[in-house]
């Protein structure tokens, strides 16, 4: 029956009236950390909570089916979903990655290359004849962030997945900042997905997740033997909040994606915005291939404001826009990545993928876009003197940062 279901009826019923001792609606919360056996050599479904959780489980089955995968695995955050990911590459292979990652993803590969288990090749991925030169290096796996975070540049999964094919390339594309509401890489040929679900799935702020969902069966299994052999898994807790929180995903991405146009219709002309980053509007070059392949355009965007704006004033002067790194909750959000998301990064390479000093990156969320607009307009009437950006120019350690 649930081929003939609406997606937002699937998550409305995830778990909904299955719990078979009690009755209740509201699916329980398992918390135990171990399950009894019924004989020494008959071992249950779940015997312990790092392999395998019922209230975890739920999640996973309920992000699987959102995403048209065979197997999922939920883990304790978005970046171990990352290196969940690296486990199927070996010394001497190559994974291709995008110039312009999330600073943390940026960090971790880095790491792990200089350690010596895998190499890296970064590559502007919006650009065929960069990608066919990485492709040209036959990696094992390639990494795809679309929309990229903070610039939005959208990356055509097709072309991805068809030079990959040719190597026989595993293909991992992080679905973050769109969520299965508004994409689903897996059908458009991508072997996994991968979310933080502390983003838009939670939706809330008070939770940190990730997930990770193979299209093939056998390939799942594999991560879910990784998930268990490294303990990445998810908490209990964590998932319940998170399948409850998820419930509600496509009539907030209704609401947010909405607002967030409004607020961009208000921004793209002002003179004081030299650049406005977001796939809806029609001179973005990714737009075409956004509509082909999302079904909308999310509630992110970035904006390069002009020289004579202090980006560091701006966020100073901002009333309902609260300055964190995150995004995808029910609150508005803003940051400045040089200084904070992709701190974690050299200057070089924040250059490289086009991360200025003056470039400040927007998530919407539930409050009226009037109010918004509005927040930005004054604190851009105060921010009008440019200031000293001049630490920005130094890597800074960036321990905790997060998408």
């Amino acid at each position: 029956m649930s081929n003939r279901l609406h997606r937002e009826t699937l998550i409305a019923g995830a778990g909904v009236s299955a719990d078979k001792a009690h009755n209740s609606v509201s699916p329980p919360l398992h918390l135990s950390a171990n399950y009894y056996w019924n004989d020494p050599c008959e071992k249950p479904q779940y015997d312990y909570a790092r392999s395998g959780n019922p209230t975890r489980a739920q999640l996973e089955e309920a992000l699987t089916e959102l995403e048209g995968g065979a197997r999922g695995v939920i883990t304790s955050s978005g970046m171990a979903a990352v290196d969940l990911v690296l486990n199927l590459v070996n010394p001497g292979d190559v994974v291709l990655a995008p110039h312009d990652c999330y600073g943390g993803t940026h960090r971790l590969l880095a790491a792990r290359a200089k350690r010596g288990h895998f190499k890296v090749v970064h590559v502007d991925q919006t650009d065929l004849a960069a990608l066919a030169a990485g492709f040209a290096k036959r990696p094992k796996l390639v990494l795809i962030e679309t929309p990229s975070n903070p610039l939005l540049r959208i990356t055509d999964i097709s072309k991805v997945v068809s030079f990959a094919r040719e190597v026989g390339a595993i293909v991992v594309a992080d679905n973050t900042f769109l969520s299965p509401a508004l994409q689903r890489p897996l059908a458009l040929g991508c072997d996994v997905v991968i979310h933080s679900t502390t983003k838009f799935i939670n939706g809330h702020s008070d939770v940190v997740g990730g997930a990770v969902i193979a299209r093939d069966a056998a390939l799942g299994e594999e991560l879910a033997w990784w998930a268990n052999c490294t303990g990445v898994t998810g908490a209990p807790f964590d998932s319940f909040m998170t399948l409850r929180g998820l419930r509600t995903l496509f009539t907030r991405i209704e609401r947010q994606q909405a607002t967030a146009k409004d607020v961009v219709d208000a921004l793209v002309d002002d003179p004081r915005v030299a650049k406005v980053f977001f796939p809806g509007l029609g001179s973005h070059p990714g737009h075409e291939i956004a509509a082909r392949q999302q079904e909308g355009f999310g509630s992110m965007f970035s904006v390069e404001f002009a020289d004579k704006i202090d980006a560091l004033e701006l966020l100073r002067k901002l009333e309902i826009f609260t300055i964190a790194e995150s995004l995808g909750g029910f609150e508005s959000l803003v940051c400045l990545p040089a200084a904070m998301t992709h701190a974690g990064m050299t200057a070089e390479a924040r250059a490289d993928a086009g991360i200025s000093n003056h470039l400040v990156r927007f998530s919407i969320g539930l409050e009226h876009g009037v109010d918004l607009v509005r927040d930005i307009l004054a604190a851009l009437d105060g921010a009008a003197v440019a200031g000293n950006v001049t630490y920005l120019n130094k890597q800074q350690p960036a321990v905790g940062a997060c998408a």
